[in-house]
């Protein structure tokens, strides 16, 4: 279980590293060729924005909580 955190961190950089790869390719090649690099951008940013919307939600919800329990 000592891989976890190493686990985790590569998958934290899996999607920011999926745009930057597509946004490569898309530089290096001309016309027709840089379609393929059109659904691996769509992905990481759709991962992105998901993980980003749940971070928001966890957050929203922790701090309703935490106002919940709040002074006596």
């Amino acid at each position: 279980m000592s891989n976890r955190p190493l686990l985790r961190g590569l998958l934290a950089l899996s999607s920011p590293l999926l745009i930057l790869m597509s946004l490569l390719v898309l530089l290096q090649r001309r016309g027709v060729d840089r379609l393929p690099a059109l659904p691996a951008l769509l992905i990481g940013t759709g991962l992105l924005g998901t993980s980003l919307l749940g971070w928001r939600r966890r957050r929203r919800n922790l701090l309703a909580a935490l106002g919940q329990d709040g002074p006596q």
